[in-house]
């Protein structure tokens, strides 16, 4: 069983709506509409254990995913969702140990999913000219255990990259044609870029350039996410879904003759 110690992040779970990312903290109490819940006393128990509130509800200690975390961070700016991240990382081919460049730290939501993935080797170099989404983003990676594996670096990525032959970059910006040939400068050959964007004229004009310069297996999907309601005699789905967040363009680097 993993014990619970001072300062760690745990899921406290009513129900499937009502659940809250908690750090444990000595002499805190966590209030909700259930109760009150003293937070040193979840010291030395272990995950998947429970603790009564003041008006003795039960909530569940979970051990929370990086979902959980990133469902806490500040927001100054849109965040990458799980749907996406999940198929950027496997597109991109994270692993532990990859040196991975990404434009566009934003509010740090998909930086804090590539440094947990790369660690303890790898290293996330990650470019972002606005200085007070950057300051955010640091404080969002420090939450999420990663900042020892990211390096920030507050400089417009339109200007180049200081990193050469990593594995793969990520262009999460409002004109990411405009940062392809650097990209492709500090790209291995062979290995894979990514492109996030919202609009579907974004998308042509990247893909565009990415002929342009030295890519091919370009490829752009939309993902898509409807959650079920599941109860015998009356499971369906839920009316209400992620649908459209953004549109992801994938390309591999070539030496061209």
């Amino acid at each position: 069983m993993e014990k619970i110690d001072k300062g760690d992040q745990i899921l406290l779970y009513f129900d499937n709506r009502r659940k809250w990312l908690v750090s444990v903290i000595e002499d805190k109490k966590f209030h909700t509409h259930k109760g009150i819940l003293d937070l040193e006393k979840i010291m030395d128990l272990a995950y998947g254990e429970s603790i009564e509130s003041s008006l003795g509800y039960k909530f569940w200690i979970l051990k929370p995913n990086s979902c959980d975390i990133l469902s806490a961070f500040k927001r100054p700016t849109q965040i990458i969702y799980p749907k996406d991240a999940g198929l950027i990382i496997l597109k991109l081919g994270i692993t532990s140990g990859k040196k991975i460049i990404e434009a566009g730290t934003g509010s740090g939501s998909l930086t804090s999913i590539m440094a947990q993935i790369v660690k303890p080797n790898g290293q996330i170099y990650t470019y972002d000219i606005n200085k007070k989404f950057m300051s955010i983003a640091k404080k969002n990676v420090k939450k999420a255990n990663a900042f020892d594996y990211v390096k920030f670096v507050n400089e417009d990525a339109r200007e180049g990259f200081k990193q050469s032959n990593v594995d793969a970059v990520m262009l999460d910006l409002a004109d990411p044609w405009n940062v392809v040939p650097c990209a492709y400068n500090s790209l291995k050959g062979g290995n894979p870029l990514a492109s996030f964007s919202p609009t579907i004229n974004q998308v042509e004009k990247t893909v565009s350039v990415l002929k342009e310069n030295g890519f091919i297996n370009i490829e752009s999907i939309e993902c898509f996410m409807r959650e079920m309601h599941i109860e015998k005699g009356r499971s369906r789905p839920i009316s209400r879904m992620i649908a459209h967040t953004g549109y992801l363009t994938f390309a591999n680097k070539i030496y061209c003759k």
